[in-house]
C-alpha cells in the first residue's frame, strides 16, 4: 500500500489522528508527562478543530485535558469568543466571556453569548482549574466558522443548470429495480459551468457555499477546491440538500478570477442504460453558490450564482452512482475554469427550482484514504487482462495510459472472478463499467470522479499492460492503481492480540467499516449504495471503538428525521429514495434506529442536542409501534435476517419475527422511558415505563416456557433477545443464559444467529462472564464465521457468515465482534450510568489461547488505553486513563493474589483503592493517570 499524493486535483488524504495512536500509547505507558500543571488542548467546536459552516445558533464546545499529576479533575472553566483575533491574544471575548463556571464540563458544552452571525469567524480558547484549584494557561486558539443560517444568507443565490428535467420524467420516490433498459429517462448531460470576475482590493478571507447535485467539483482558476469526494451527502432532496463550506483565500488573485463547476448524477439522477438498483429521477444535474469575499477595507462583495453564468457539456459523457462512468478526453475545453478563456459557444445557464431547505454539511466528506497498487496481472483470454489489486474496497481507480486518438478502453469491476479467470458482477448487479477515450497526448491520466464501487479486480479490455506484446498497437496501461474512498471520520482506536486470527478478523471487519461508511452508513459499496438502518444500531458500538463518527451519526438521525413518513414511519432505509415493499419498507428492527441511535449518540459522546433535536421523532414511531402492535406484540418485518438455517439466507429461520420485533419495541419504550426522564419529561417518562411493562408481561406471556426456560424456539437470537433486553424475569436470568451456552455448545461452538440477534448474543455472553464461549465460537475456520471467510479469501467481512459468491462480498452488517475485541478482550468499556466515557471500566478479558492484548480508545475526554499480558502465574496490565475521568480496573485476582501497582503494594494506597472482590476479580478505582498493575497468584 502507498500512501502519495494523487494526481487530477484529489490529494490522498491520510487518515491519521491527531497523534498516532499506537505511537502515542507507548510513549505514555513507558515516559512519564512532564507537565507541572493542568494543560487544555485539542478544542474542538461541533466535533471538529475549525469547523466551516457551522449552522448551529449554539455550538457545542469541547477540550481535553493532561497533566502530570494522577486523580486530576477539573473544577471550573472559563471560555472566550471573539470576533477578532486580536482580541482573543488580549484576553478579550467581545462576543461571550463565560467567566469562571464551576463545573467539570469539558464536553458539549454550549455556546450562550452573543448572536451568531451567518458566513461569520469566531475565534475561541479555554483555560480551566483543577481539582486543587490550580489554572492552567490559556488553550491555543481555535476557530470557527458560521454558515448560513437562512434562505436570505444566500445573497439572492439561485439553483442554475444546463437544462431542466421536464415534469413528466421525473420519477421519485424512485422505481426498484433496473433490468429493464427503457425505464426512465436516458443518460444526461453532465455540464460545466463558469463564471468570471474581477478582484481589485486586498482580500481578507473568501468563503465558498455551495450546493451540486447530485454532486459536485468546484474549481478557481484552474484547480480543484479541497480534496473531497463525491461531494455533498446524500438526502432526501424532495426535503433538503446539503453545502459545503470552503476557505478559498488562497486561490483568489487580484485581477481576474474564475469559477468552475463540474457537476454529476449521484442519487440526484440515476441513468437507465446500465445497472441501477433503483430508477430515480429528481432532476437534472444543477447548483447553487454564494462566494462572500471579504476585504481589508471591511468591505464584502458576494458574487452568487444567476443567469449570467455561462454553461457547456463536459467531457464525462455518462455517470451512474451504480452503473460506472464515461470520460471522452477530446471533449476538454482547456482553461474552461481559468479566466480569460473563450465561453462566446458557450449558452447562458438557467435558472431552476431546487430543494426547499440547504443545510451545511456537518459530517465528515468522503475523501480518498487510500492506494493499492497492482498485485497480480493475469490475462483469461486474448485482449483481456484482470488487475488484482489484492484487497476489496470502496473506491475508484486511476490510470496512466498512451494510445492513439479516440482509442477507448473498458474497465469492468469486481469483487469476484470466476475460475476461468474473469471477472463477475452476477452477486452485485451487472452491467457496470467504466470507459476512456484517449484524446492521443502521452501521457494521459484519469479516475471516475463521480461514482465509485466496490471491488478487487479491474478487467481492462481494449489495452495492454506496459511491457507486454502489442500486435494490435491498443492503447498501454502505463499504471493503474485503485483508490479507496470512505467517510473521513477520524481514527479513534486501536486493537491487537496475540491469538493472530482475531487480528485478522479484527481487519476484516474494519475493510467492510471503511467501504460502507459513505454520507450514509451503506451496507454494501456496489449492488445497493443504501443507508439500512439497523446497522447503524447494531453495528453502531463497534464502528464508534475505531473511527469518531459523532457528526456522521447526527447525519443519519437527520436523514431519519427527513424520512419520517405522516403516519410516523420510519422506513428500512434513510435516505428513502424508494418505496420497498413489506418488510423492506417497514421493519421494526430497522425502524427502531430512530430512538437508538440518538440514545447511544448521548451515550457515546454526551450529545443531548442530537436526543433533543429526535425526540419528537422517536415518540411518533413509537406510536406508529403501539398502533401495529396486538395484545403488546409486533409480528412482522424481516425478523433475524440471513441467521443461519435450513434454508438458503435471507428473513429470519430460526427466531419467530415476533421475538426480534417486540423485544426491539420494547427496547425503544425502556429508552424513550430514560430519554424522556433526561429531557424533563416526566409525564412522558412514565407513560413509556407502564407501555413497557405490558410489552413486556405480553412477550413473556406469548414467548417464554417456564419449564425449559426457553423463549420459543431456544434460538440463540431469541433467548439473547430476551436476555439483553431486559425482557426475562430476574429468578430465569441465569437459566436463560445457560441456555445459549448449552445451544452453542451443542452445536460444536457454532454460531447461528443473524444481522439482528449476532450483536446481542456477544453482549450477553460478555457481561455473564462467557467470554470463553465467544472465543470458542469465533476462533475457528471450519464451520460457517468470520474464520471461514478468511478462509475462503475474503479480503472484506461478507454478507453471508458461509461466504457465498452469490451475495455481496462486502458487506458491513455482521461485524460486531468487533466490539468485544475492544470491550471484551482489550477491556475497554464505558461504566453502566457513564455519559461520554466519563466514567470507564477496564476489564481485561484473558480467554482461551489469548496470552496479551491491547485496545485504545480516544474518547472525548481523551485516550483510553488497556494493555495486558497473561503468564502462567502472574498477569501485568497497563492502562491509561484521561484527566476529567475515573475508571474501575477489574484485576483477575482472588484475596490471597499479591496486587502491586508500580512497584509498590496496592493495599493502603489513596491514589489506587481496591474496592472489593468478586468473581475472581479485583475491584481497584483509580482516577486519571497511567498505571502498571501486576497480579501475582499465590500458590
Amino acid at each position: 500500500m502507498k500512501n502519495s499524493a494523487t494526481s487530477n486535483g484529489y490529494p490522498l488524504y491520510i487518515y491519521t489522528m491527531k497523534r498516532s495512536l499506537i505511537f502515542f500509547i507507548s510513549i505514555l505507558f513507558y515516559c512519564p508527562l512532564s507537565a507541572q500543571q493542568i494543560v487544555v488542548s485539542d478544542l474542538q467546536c461541533q466535533y471538529q478543530e475549525f469547523p466551516l459552516g457551522v449552522d448551529d445558533a449554539s455550538p457545542r464546545m469541547s477540550w481535553q485535558l493532561s497533566a502530570s499529576r494522577r486523580n486530576t479533575m477539573q473544577k471550573a472553566y472559563r471560555v472566550l469568543v471573539a470576533d477578532d483575533k486580536a482580541l482573543l491574544q488580549k484576553n478579550t471575548g467581545n462576543v461571550w466571556d463565560s467567566k469562571k463556571v464551576i463545573s467539570d464540563q469539558s464536553i458539549q458544552v454550549a455556546y450562550a453569548g452573543k448572536k451568531l452571525q451567518p458566513g461569520k469567524l469566531y475565534y475561541w480558547k479555554v483555560m480551566v482549574w483543577d481539582d486543587q484549584n490550580i489554572s492552567s494557561q490559556w488553550s491555543r486558539p481555535a476557530a470557527w466558522q458560521m454558515g448560513l443560517l437562512s434562505r436570505e444568507d444566500w445573497k439572492g443565490a439561485q439553483w442554475i443548470a444546463y437544462e431542466k428535467l421536464p415534469d413528466s420524467l421525473r420519477i421519485v420516490p424512485g422505481i426498484h429495480g433496473g433490468s429493464d433498459p427503457k425505464l426512465g429517462p436516458g443518460k444526461d448531460i453532465l455540464p460545466l459551468l463558469r463564471k468570471e470576475f474581477v478582484i481589485k482590493k486586498t482580500v481578507k478571507r473568501a468563503t465558498a457555499f455551495i450546493a451540486g447535485l447530485g454532486h459536485f467539483d468546484l474549481r478557481i482558476n484552474g484547480k480543484k477546491t479541497g480534496d473531497h469526494f463525491l461531494d455533498a451527502g446524500w438526502t432526501q432532496y424532495s426535503n433538503n440538500a446539503l453545502y459545503v463550506t470552503f476557505d478559498i483565500t488562497g486561490q483568489l488573485r487580484k485581477g481576474g478570477n474564475a469559477l468552475g463547476v463540474m457537476l454529476g448524477n449521484g442519487f440526484y439522477y440515476t441513468p437507465r442504460e446500465r445497472y441501477r438498483k433503483i430508477t430515480i429521477a429528481y432532476g437534472y444535474p444543477k447548483m447553487i453558490c454564494r462566494i462572500a469575499v471579504e476585504y481589508t477595507d471591511g468591505s464584502v462583495e458576494n458574487l452568487i450564482s444567476d443567469d449570467t453564468w455561462k454553461t457547456s457539456p463536459g467531457p464525462i459523457t455518462f455517470s451512474s452512482i451504480y452503473g460506472g462512468e464515461d470520460y471522452n478526453a477530446n471533449l476538454e475545453q482547456t482553461g474552461w475554469d481559468g479566466p480569460s478563456f473563450n465561453d462566446q459557444s458557450w449558452k447562458k445557464a438557467i435558472t431552476v427550482d431546487g430543494p426547499p431547505v440547504l443545510s451545511a454539511q456537518t459530517a465528515d466528506p468522503l475523501k480518498i484514504a487510500d492506494l493499492f497498487s497492482v498485485k497480480k496481472i493475469s490475462q483469461p483470454k486474448p485482449s483481456v487482462w484482470v488487475y488484482d489489486f489484492g484487497q476489496n474496497a470502496s473506491g475508484i481507480f486511476r490510470i496512466k495510459v498512451k494510445g492513439k486518438k479516440q482509442d477507448q478502453i473498458m474497465f469492468r469491476p469486481a469483487e469476484l472472478i470466476t475460475d476461468d479467470g474473469l471477472i463477475t458482477q452476477n452477486a452485485v448487479g451487472s452491467p457496470v463499467y467504466f470507459s476512456y477515450t484517449l484524446k492521443g497526448k502521452t501521457p494521459e491520466t484519469w479516475q471516475p470522479q463521480f461514482t465509485y464501487y466496490g471491488f478487487r479486480y479491474i478487467q481492462v479490455e481494449g489495452a495492454v499492460p506496459d511491457g507486454e506484446p502489442n500486435p494490435q498497437d491498443l492503447p498501454v496501461i502505463m499504471e493503474i492503481e485503485s483508490l479507496h474512498t470512505r467517510n473521513a471520520a477520524a481514527k479513534a482506536g486501536s486493537f491487537s492480540c496475540s491469538n493472530e486470527l482475531f487480528n485478522r478478523t479484527n481487519t476484516l471487519i474494519d475493510w467492510a467499516i471503511r467501504s460502507n461508511m459513505a454520507s450514509v452508513l451503506t451496507d454494501c459499496p456496489h449492488r445497493e449504495k443504501l443507508g439500512w438502518l439497523e446497522e447503524a444500531h447494531l453495528m453502531g458500538s463497534s464502528v464508534q471503538y475505531n473511527y469518531n463518527i459523532a457528526s456522521l451519526g447526527r447525519k443519519v438521525v437527520k436523514d431519519m428525521i427527513d424520512a419520517q413518513t405522516a403516519d410516523g414511519l420510519v422506513p428500512d432505509i434513510a435516505p428513502e429514495y424508494v418505496h420497498f415493499e413489506s418488510g423492506f419498507r417497514d421493519s421494526p428492527e430497522w425502524g427502531s434506529n430512530c430512538v437508538i441511535l440518538p440514545w447511544y449518540l448521548y451515550r457515546w459522546y454526551g450529545d443531548e442536542q442530537a436526543l433533543k433535536e429526535a425526540y419528537p421523532m422517536m415518540q411518533r414511531y413509537a406510536d406508529y409501534l403501539q398502533k401495529k402492535s396486538v395484545n403488546g406484540i409486533l409480528s412482522y418485518g424481516l425478523g433475524d435476517w440471513f441467521d443461519i438455517g435450513p434454508k438458503s439466507p435471507g428473513e429470519s429461520q430460526l427466531t419467530p419475527k415476533g421475538i426480534t420485533a417486540t423485544a426491539i419495541f420494547y427496547y425503544d419504550l425502556s429508552i424513550l422511558n430514560k430519554a424522556a426522564t433526561l429531557l424533563g419529561k416526566t409525564k412522558d417518562a412514565q407513560d413509556y415505563k407502564a407501555m413497557a411493562e405490558k410489552v413486556r408481561a405480553a412477550f413473556n406471556d406469548a414467548f417464554f416456557n417456564k419449564d425449559t426456560r426457553q423463549y420459543v424456539t431456544g434460538s440463540q437470537t431469541a433467548n439473547a433477545m430476551a436476555v439483553y433486553m431486559g425482557l426475562v424475569e430476574p429468578q430465569y436470568k441465569d437459566a436463560v443464559v445457560e441456555n445459549i451456552v448449552a445451544d452453542i455448545r451443542g452445536r460444536k461452538n457454532s454460531l447461528t444467529a443473524g444481522d439482528i440477534g449476532y450483536r446481542y448474543l456477544l453482549r450477553v455472553l460478555e457481561d455473564n462472564g462467557r467470554s470463553d464461549v465467544v472465543f470458542d465460537m469465533n476462533n475457528r475456520s471450519d464451520v460457517p464465521g468470520y474464520g471461514f471467510q478468511l478462509a475462503h479469501g475474503a479480503t472484506s467481512l461478507t454478507e453471508s457468515w458461509q461466504a457465498y459468491r452469490f451475495v455481496s462480498n462486502n458487506h458491513f452488517m455482521l461485524g460486531h465482534l468487533m466490539e468485544w475485541f475492544y470491550s471484551g478482550l482489550g477491556g475497554i468499556r464505558q461504566a453502566k450510568h457513564s455519559i461520554g466515557f466519563k466514567h470507564i471500566d477496564i476489564r481485561p478479558g484473558p480467554v482461551g489461547d489469548v496470552t496479551g492484548a491491547g485496545a485504545s480508545y480516544l474518547s472525548p475526554y481523551g485516550v483510553i488505553a488497556s494493555k495486558w499480558e497473561k503468564g502462567n502465574d502472574d498477569f501485568e496490565l497497563n492502562v491509561i486513563i484521561p484527566v476529567n475521568t475515573t475508571a474501575t480496573v477489574y484485576l483477575p485476582a482472588s484475596q490471597i493474589a499479591e496486587i502491586t501497582e508500580s512497584g509498590t503494594p496496592v493495599n493502603g494506597r489513596n491514589d489506587v483503592k481496591i474496592l472489593k472482590y468478586e468473581n475472581e476479580k479485583a475491584l481497584v478505582a483509580v482516577g486519571s493517570g497511567q498505571y502498571r498493575f501486576h497480579v501475582t497468584t499465590k500458590k
